[in-house]
């Protein structure tokens, strides 16, 4: 008995300092997200902007996502290092009073431990952002944990664009972490078919503007010392997704900043729970014990 609480007790203490060895202290990391972005469907589009980001970076074009492929569970799983098992976000209906599932972590308001949050106990003076425009998106974090928080109708998106500019702006002298997400992608799959030319034009739309906000950065001097991070929740096939095809289970995932490997592609497994344990690993912290996520190494220099 006592050589199992020893061997728990090494587990545990291995498990608690798995990033605290971290010699990143990111100055900021910026992520663009796009729901329901398929690799078919980015391959087949013109998107010369993200392009150029990702020749800056690490990409993979064969991340898992999360059961069940769609929204709601997998951008949760992003933010909070962590699967439907873990976190509860089991669908799109979830609740923080509605839910099929309790998660097996809570704070003290009854949310599942996010990125945010860590951010917010462990880096001083961190500044934290949400802009969204599905209304659901928000439900499953806490949001005593974010500075500003946006949502956009109507599948607008551009507004959120420029106060996500101006919130890093006038934030540069302090760590920032901002998710920029926008739906309008995913419903032009659900509305024309994924793959349909209304598909491939909105993410030729969202590259147009991504650039514009990369330049903003540029010109403000805030581009180079920023790690910036194009992730997705999944694909689709025909007018819509939740399935097991590699089509709707496996997306972009792409990072690049300081300390980051350039015009890499990503060879070893990856997964949306790795998302949230990487951003910790770059601003230095630690993470809960309840999250399964993991760093994925090989992106470093």
């Amino acid at each position: 008995m006592k050589n199992i609480l020893h061997l728990t007790l090494v587990i545990t203490i291995l498990t608690i300092n798995s990033c605290s060895d971290s010699s990143f202290k990111a100055n900021r990391v910026i992520i663009i997200a796009l729901d329901g972005i398929s690799v078919e469907g980015l391959n087949a589009s013109e998107h010369p902007n993200l392009e150029r980001l990702f020749s800056e970076g690490v990409l993979s074009l064969n991340t898992r996502v999360v059961m069940p492929s769609v929204t709601l569970p997998n951008w949760t799983s992003h933010l909070t290092g962590s699967g439907p098992e873990q976190h509860g976000v089991t669908d799109n209906s979830w609740e923080i009073n509605n839910h099929k599932l309790p998660s097996v972590d809570k704070d003290p308001r009854g949310f599942y431990p996010s990125i945010l949050k860590v951010l917010k106990e462990q880096v001083p003076s961190v500044k934290t952002a949400f802009y969204y425009n599905w209304n659901k998106l928000i439900y499953p974090y806490n949001q005593e944990y974010i500075d500003e928080v946006s949502y956009e109708e109507n599948d607008g998106y551009l507004t959120n664009y420029e106060k996500a500019i101006n919130f890093i702006i006038s934030n540069k002298e302090n760590p920032t972490f901002v998710f920029l997400y926008s739906v309008h992608t995913d419903h032009a799959g659900h509305n024309y078919n994924w793959m349909s030319p209304e598909y491939i034009q909105s993410i030729e739309e969202a590259d147009l503007h991504i650039g514009e906000f990369l330049t903003k950065l540029k010109n403000e001097g805030l581009y180079e010392d920023s790690h910036i991070m194009f992730l997705s929740d999944h694909g689709g096939i025909e007018k819509g997704h939740g399935g097991l095809s590699t089509t709707e289970m496996e997306v972009p995932w792409f990072i690049s900043g300081p300390g980051i490997n350039k015009d890499k592609i990503l060879a070893e497994p990856n997964n949306t729970v790795n998302t949230a344990a990487t951003i910790a690993y770059l601003f230095g912290c630690t993470f809960p014990l309840s999250w399964t996520g993991e760093i994925p190494m090989s992106i470093f220099e």
